[in-house]
C-alpha cells in the first residue's frame, strides 16, 4: 500500500541491489524512491497495521469456548462474547483487520 512507503528517508532499510529499477523494485514487495540521494532508493516497507475487532455477523464467528462458558472465562482466553442470538458460538475468536 503506498502508505507503507512513506518512511523518513532516514529511516529505510535496502532491498534491493545498486542500480535496481522502479519495476524490478515493486516486483520484489519494496518500495522505490530516487528523490532523496545518500539513502536506499529501493527500501523495505513499513509493517501493516492491523488490529483485532469483534465480527458482527454472528455467522462468521469461530468458536473459542464451550457450552456454558461465561463472559469472564471466554475474555481470560483473549476471545470476544456476545450471548446472542441463539445457534452461533457465544464465545468466539477475533478477525484481524488491516487499518
Amino acid at each position: 500500500a503506498p502508505c507503507q512507503c512513506k518512511l523518513d528517508p532516514s529511516k529505510r532499510m535496502n532491498c534491493g541491489y545498486p542500480g535496481i529499477s522502479a519495476v524490478e523494485c515493486r516486483k520484489a514487495g519494496c518500495c522505490f524512491n530516487a528523490s532523496v540521494p545518500g539513502v536506499p532508493w529501493c527500501f523495505t516497507p513499513k509493517a501493516k497495521k492491523v488490529r483485532k475487532v469483534c465480527p458482527n455477523d454472528p455467522h462468521t464467528r469461530i468458536n473459542c469456548g464451550f457450552p456454558g462458558i461465561t463472559a469472564k472465562e471466554c475474555e481470560r482466553k483473549g476471545c470476544c462474547f456476545r450471548a446472542h442470538p441463539a445457534g452461533v458460538p457465544w464465545c468466539f475468536y477475533h478477525h484481524m483487520v488491516e487499518e
